[in-house]
């Protein structure tokens, strides 16, 4: 039977962030940002084993208290200089670890708020269907296309868009061939890859919790959700 391992891309700086700590260390709720969404992965009953990619100089990571993942979480410094590369060294590395049929899911560190019914539903929505899938959530808010100037250029329609989430979950061949042959200059999550190799992803309602923390600002967010997930 195909086996569940999940990745975590965590070899960024968070520029956006600002501060000299590497945003996937950043603290939230008494703990980094990484740990959140480790433990989330590490403690799900069908998720065998939880690989995190790091940069090469990482020297924060052995800082972290991992006892609570211990026998399923591994430590892969081989980052790279986007987040694609990063995914394919991750790959490549857990060559001898997973086989081509195996299901990898791909997980953002900064989406600190995954809960276990999200990988739940994502892995029953998707079965086994060979183009994967993905968590998104529908576009509620009107969108508008501006121009360099900042002035609004026209409405876009929101009819069946959506926002990408993750986790992201592929057989291990198709995803490392795909990444293998895409654009990585405009490649910017995994789904992304496997469009371009002709395949059609699924799309699994996600939650809005789920969000990706990408300004100072959105750690207090995430704070005010966990608080809520342990009431």
């Amino acid at each position: 039977m195909p086996r569940y391992v999940a990745l975590i891309p965590a070899a960024g700086s968070g520029s956006r962030m600002k501060t000299e700590t590497p945003k996937q260390y950043s603290m939230l709720a008494g703990k980094p940002l990484l740990q959140h969404a480790v433990h989330t992965l590490c403690r799900h009953r069908l998720i065998e084993q939880v690989f995190i990619v790091l940069s090469p100089g990482d020297q924060r990571y052995g800082e972290c208290d991992w006892r609570d993942c211990a026998g399923k979480l591994v430590a892969l410094y081989c980052g790279g200089e986007t987040r694609a590369a990063s995914v394919f060294n991750g790959l490549l590395a857990i060559n001898n670890a997973v086989g081509a049929a195996d299901w990898v899911l791909v997980h953002d560190a900064e989406r600190p708020c995954l809960r276990a019914a999200d990988i739940d539903r994502l892995i029953a929505e998707v079965g086994d269907n060979e183009s994967g899938g993905l968590l998104a959530v529908p576009v509620a808010d009107t969108l508008k296309r501006g121009n360099a100037a900042g002035e609004v250029l026209q409405t876009e329609a929101r009819e069946h868009l959506w926002r990408a989430q993750t986790p992201q979950m592929f057989r291990y061949r198709l995803l490392i061939e795909a990444l293998r042959r895409a654009d990585v200059a405009t490649v910017t999550d995994e789904a992304g890859a496997v469009e371009q190799a002709g395949v059609r992803p699924k799309l699994v309602t996600g939650s809005v919790t789920n969000f990706k923390v990408t300004w100072p600002e959105d750690l207090a967010l995430a704070e005010l959700i966990l608080k809520d997930f342990a009431t």
